[in-house]
């Protein structure tokens, strides 16, 4: 036995189906396996998984409503309070600037996202705190705990 007489074992292929050969083939001989006339039956037959047959599409159907702000600034939102709570968990040093790279590593924001600090809750630290927006309210928490603020 060498490469030149290989054979797959008898009965694992089967020969493909020859449409459009006539009635001797066994796929009827006009409609060739395609069922009775109709846009499917037809040569060069494709249509989109989306048309419905001329009635109207369902996306021209639904009513369209409300605005998007194409320029709209999208902030990731930091409360005091969760400031607060890393600084007591021991993940945050008062010490050290309170940055979006370092809220970046401890994992509280993604790459790339800007940071808004905002004044839910209490704030006990004196905290340097830089970011690229602030509320009013967390402003004041801040600079009433002792802290400074600088926006980017």
């Amino acid at each position: 036995m060498d490469l030149s007489n290989l054979k797959p074992a008898k009965g694992s292929t089967k020969s493909r189906k020859r449409i459009g050969r006539g009635v001797g083939s066994g796929y009827g001989g006009h409609s060739s396996t395609k069922g009775n006339k109709g846009q499917k039956s037809r040569a060069g037959a494709s249509i989109p998984v989306w048309f419905e047959g001329g009635q109207m599409p369902l996306q021209r159907r639904l009513p369209k409503f409300g605005f998007k702000n194409r320029f709209r600034v999208e902030y990731k939102a930091v409360n005091v309070a969760r400031l607060q709570q890393m600084v007591d968990d021991g993940s945050l040093d008062p010490a050290v600037p309170v940055t979006p790279e370092l809220l970046r590593g401890a994992g509280q924001i993604g790459k790339g996202d800007l940071v808004k600090v905002l004044g839910s809750g209490e704030l006990t630290s004196a905290l340097q705190v830089s970011a690229n927006a602030f509320s009013a309210s967390a402003r004041k928490k801040i600079e009433d705990a002792g802290g400074s603020v600088t926006e980017l």
